[in-house]
């Protein structure tokens, strides 16, 4: 087998491995052995499922040996955000205090990668309660591309163990931009869906208003896979949408000709870094070649919709961690205990405005969505800051400018790579659509990674044989 078969997309190894070429079995060990060699430096995995993973493994190689296929994610292996639970194993949510705990059943999205034939390799690294910070006694994921930057909250296990070849896919979340801050740190690619589009059922809840769960891949095509198997209604989560789901993968096959892309230059660009900034709005010529339309729009958003958010999340998290905090609140890092003090604290005036605010903001993107199929955004306007570093409520607010919004309205996003600056770091488009429209952003978004090759570059410290621990 080939050394450097980590690098294979899901795709390209589910196609193997269901034509025979590759063993379950072989590619699952050869894995196990790059996550011991590599992430006692990367930092990605809370956990490793070595044994579970084997067993999965020679199932799935059963199972195809005798003519049972289960789909394109049969014998992959993957793994998930340790806010989705797995029975019998704890779900620390990055805190310490339920390290202890280990979880009475499965949760619906991991059942459902289960059910597909996945191979569970772990649970991966995320900030305290999936907030803004990492528990002081957490080793924090290091960013393969470069260990001195960030690796993006909460999300920073999957984005760290998606770029540096340690999965094939994993599941995030996302409630302020964790599934998008990671992506973008670690050059992947990253769909946060309609919010109720995927099962909440057994996944450790945030700001359940606010949260949602989905893929973290090296591809489009990938992503679009994932997502086809863990969305949908269940019964488990009265909240996740009963719309039919289609098949994802088949969107890839889409053109672009007559897509509306709506730019809003100035709110893209306006107190951002002009680097990052202008690879996104490069980006305009390769969709224009590929035949959308690009329309100049005012998108009703601004920065002050991270204070909007502030108070939703804040008040939620407080409800989502009752009887935990703040009894227990040395298990949290310095920053999440500063937001679920503030939680309860909130008057009930600051929780209905923003709430109004919300209801706002969800009715004026829903009219601009009528005249626009898609919204051309950076995932992040600023450069990937140095780790260590404490920004101010300024710079926080216009990193959060294209996360948070999309939340509060619970849009569907995907993040792609779009190039890298000048230090090697990578930067990422975002683009939004209408709710339910993830088929137009998979399609999009694939369309402009087969035009440009920036998924295929690779970690520096991902493609080192060994590093220092």
């Amino acid at each position: 087998m080939e050394s450097d078969i980590h690098w294979l997309t899901a795709t390209e190894l589910g196609q193997r491995i269901a034509a025979h070429e590759i063993s379950p079995v072989e590619v699952t060990e050869a894995m196990l052995a790059r996550i011991g060699r590599l992430d006692p430096a990367l930092h990605a995995y809370v956990v490793v499922l070595r044994d579970r993973a084997v067993a999965q493994a020679k199932q799935a190689g059963e199972e195809i040996a005798t003519g049972r296929p289960r789909g394109p994610l049969h014998g992959v292996p993957v793994a998930v955000k340790d806010l989705c639970d797995i029975e019998g194993v704890p779900t620390t949510a990055g805190t310490a205090i339920l390290r202890e705990r280990p979880a009475q059943r499965t949760s619906t999205v991991v059942e459902r990668l289960e059910a597909a034939g996945a191979v569970i390799l772990g649970k991966l690294a995320l900030s305290a309660g999936a907030m803004f910070d990492h528990h002081p006694s957490v080793a924090v994921p290091v960013n393969p591309w470069n260990a001195g930057r960030w690796t993006g909250v909460s999300s920073s296990g999957p984005g760290v163990a998606t770029a540096g070849g340690l999965c094939f896919a994993s599941l995030g979340s996302d409630t302020g931009g964790s599934i998008r801050f990671p992506s973008a740190a670690c050059g992947v690619v990253g769909i946060k869906p309609t919010w109720g589009r995927v099962s909440r059922a057994g996944v450790f809840p945030l700001a359940p208003s606010l949260d949602h769960v989905g893929p973290m891949c090296r591809t489009v095509a990938d992503a679009a896979t994932v997502l086809t198997v863990i969305a949908g209604a269940d019964g488990r989560d009265p909240t996740a949408l009963r719309a039919p789901v289609p098949d994802y993968r088949s969107a890839v096959r889409g053109g672009l000709r007559g897509l509306r892309i709506g730019i809003d230059e100035r709110w893209n660009t306006d107190g951002l870094d002009p680097e990052v900034t202008g690879l996104v709005l490069a980006t305009r010529e390769v969709f224009e070649t590929l035949g959308a339309q690009i329309i100049p729009v005012k998108v009703p958003a601004n920065d002050a919709l991270v204070m909007t958010w502030q108070a939703i999340a804040a008040a939620e998290a407080a409800v989502s961690h009752a009887g935990l905090f703040p009894e227990n609140a040395d298990a949290y890092g310095p920053s999440t205990r500063g937001m679920l003090e503030a939680g309860p604290a909130l008057p009930a005036t600051v929780y209905a405005s923003a709430h109004e605010a919300r209801l706002r903001l969800a009715g004026e993107l829903a009219h601009l969505f009528e005249s626009v199929d898609v919204l051309l955004t950076p995932t992040v306007g600023l450069a990937t800051p140095p780790i260590g570093t404490e920004p101010s409520p300024e710079v926080l607010a216009r990193s959060m400018r294209f996360t948070v919004p999309f939340d509060l309205s619970g849009s569907p996003t995907i993040s792609v790579p779009c190039g890298f600056t000048q230090d090697g770091m990578p930067a990422s488009l975002q683009l939004i659509g209408r709710h339910l429209a993830e088929e137009t952003l998979i399609a999009a978004g694939h369309a402009y990674e087969q035009a440009t090759d920036w998924h295929q570059r690779r970690a520096p410290l991902a493609d080192a044989d060994r590093l220092e621990t």
